[in-house]
């Protein structure tokens, strides 16, 4: 076994799956040995009805991304209903291109953010948000924006949850980050790759895909059969102080999504 810390799964790597038959595919990630589960939407289903779900299969939702623009809509109620789910945590999942780390909106993102956090921390709800490499822009002040953005909002407000494909896309070493971030990282993302220059098709699943002609090549990987040194990176998760490990896969190759999640849960729990 690779580690003793619980391990779930995003629901976004199986949402086809979920989105037809979201208890049945509940009890199949379960049986596969799953801890928990990370939403992402609710597949028009009440909060009630998704909890009464997960409790019947016997597996919770730790978490749930949740857009910036629902949170910022309204927070209180949108909060609530992840409480009502049982929800530890509330992620934001991305910020769209024009209020993101870098651009003329993004001090008033800040303040919205820091605002959001305010209310969830005062409802008991812990904010995460989850990078992609796109935050790795580098401010004015020679920080990268994911920095920039974690020295301005309170570690007792905001904390991190380190997507270690996109902080490895961004030319950085996982492990590194997730041991800079001690103490704030309660939540990993472990997600794997292969990449082979720059290929256009990184961001099409958040409607961002390059359109210009490349010759990359860039696949979304099981845990454990990419280039990710995932021993080390569940290490400094460990050590780090992690409460959850998460598997993501935005997109399964050559096999199903529920064949690609059943391998990396096996590589974490049997090293192989």
């Amino acid at each position: 076994m690779l580690t003793n810390l619980p391990i779930a799964v995003q629901v976004f790597s199986v949402r086809d799956d979920a989105s037809a038959d979201f208890k049945g595919t509940m009890q199949k990630l379960k049986d596969m040995g799953y801890d928990g589960v990370e939403l992402a939407g609710l597949y028009s289903y009440t909060p009630a009805q998704i909890r009464q779900m997960l409790d019947e299969v016997g597996i919770p939702a730790i978490s749930a991304h949740v857009p910036y623009a629902e949170l910022l809509a309204d927070p209180e109620g949108t909060i609530a209903a992840y409480k009502e789910i049982g929800c530890q945590y509330i992620a934001f999942p991305y910020l769209t291109e024009d209020v993101r780390h870098g651009t003329p909106a993004f001090a008033e993102t800040l303040e919205h953010m820091r605002h959001i956090c305010e209310v969830a921390k005062s409802m008991g709800m812990p904010m995460l948000y989850h990078n992609h490499d796109f935050e790795f822009v580098k401010m004015d002040n020679g920080q990268f924006g994911l920095d920039y953005m974690y020295d301005a909002i309170d570690a007792g407000l905001l904390q991190t949850e380190l997507d270690t494909c996109w902080v490895k896309v961004a030319g950085q070493d996982p492990a590194a980050y997730i041991r800079k971030y001690a103490g704030r990282c309660p939540v990993v993302h472990l997600k794997d790759f292969y990449k082979e220059g720059k290929a256009s098709n990184m961001y099409e699943l958040i409607g961002l895909n390059d359109k210009k002609e490349t010759k990359g090549i860039f696949e979304f990987r099981p845990v454990g059969h990419g280039l990710q040194n995932m021993p080390e990176i569940v290490k400094a998760a460990e050590e780090s102080g992690a409460q959850w490990l998460v598997v993501e896969q935005d997109r399964s190759v050559g096999r199903t999504p529920l064949e690609a999640v059943k391998m990396s849960i096996d590589f974490l729990k049997n090293d192989k």
